[in-house]
């Protein structure tokens, strides 16, 4: 009898012991699966960390070259001097290198402005492929854009419409870019401004002309006023919009003997 509970509690000890080993052994594949857990679920933050230190050294170098580009005074001298010179390869190399594509001179004149004064069309492009500003303004509130416009440099202001030219810009008389084209002649680019740029048709400038006026006071009246002023018409001038006087073209062109602007603006709807 005494030998069957002893076999009796050598079985219960047994069982004890193999539930015990059980319980340890699935505590410790809980906790590796746990920490497991826990490293895969930190592994994307040090991912991203990683990320942003890369976008943030990219930023930095980005910033580091821009100061590179604006920065530098000896570059822009040089470039400004190989744009005096029309030095076109030289041109291409300093704005390789970092020099500002908008560097002024004594004048505050751009490359770009310098470039349309020479009606140096390759040298216009050059400075426009690299990033010029075709608003920059001078001294004189000259833009590349402006003076372009205002003395027939053509096929630089065919160029520049592809660069955001800012057509209410105004030179230091007040005129938009249409108004000197159409007082001096350029009727290619009266049509330029008119057909592919939305600037105003009857902007005023500080005399109190528009357009329209210009061509007809401030020229001979000759074929090319008559037919810029026929274009302006076209494009929705005003025939009736007075000066700072309160005189109407239509008077006007009487006046100066204009018989064929005259009837042009009257057929526009035009009277004195």
């Amino acid at each position: 009898m005494k030998k069957n509970y002893v076999l009796f509690f050598s079985l219960i000890g047994i069982v004890l012991i193999s539930i015990g080993i059980f319980s340890v052994t699935l505590l410790k594949d809980s906790s590796t699966r746990s920490k497991d857990q826990s490293t895969s679920e930190k592994q994307p933050t040090s991912q991203t960390s990683d990320s942003k230190q890369i976008e943030s050294s990219q930023e930095l170098e980005s910033k580091e070259n821009e100061v590179m580009k604006t920065d530098n005074p000896q570059l822009n001298q040089e470039l400004i001097t190989a744009t005096a010179n029309q030095n076109l390869s030289e041109i291409k190399r300093l704005l390789t290198v970092g020099a500002n594509v908008d560097a002024m001179d004594e004048k505050q004149q751009t490359g770009l402005l310098v470039a349309t004064h020479k009606n140096n069309v390759e040298m216009a492009e050059i400075f426009l492929l690299n990033g010029a500003n075709v608003n920059q303004q001078d001294a004189i509130q000259d833009s590349p854009f402006l003076y372009a416009g205002a003395e027939g440099r053509t096929e630089i202001l065919q160029m520049m419409l592809a660069y955001n030219p800012d057509t209410t810009l105004t030179n230091r008389f007040g005129g938009t870019a249409l108004i000197p084209a159409a007082e001096k002649g350029h009727l290619d680019n009266v049509r330029l401004l008119l057909e592919q740029t939305d600037i105003d048709v009857n902007h005023v400038n500080q005399p109190g002309w528009t357009a329209l006026l210009e061509a007809i006071v401030l020229t001979n009246g000759d074929t090319t006023q008559q037919q810029i002023v026929q274009v302006l018409l076209e494009h929705g001038a005003d025939p009736n919009l007075a000066d700072a006087n309160g005189i109407r073209p239509l008077r006007h062109a009487n006046q100066m003997g204009y018989g064929k602007i005259a009837e042009e603006l009257r057929n526009a709807g035009a009277y004195e």
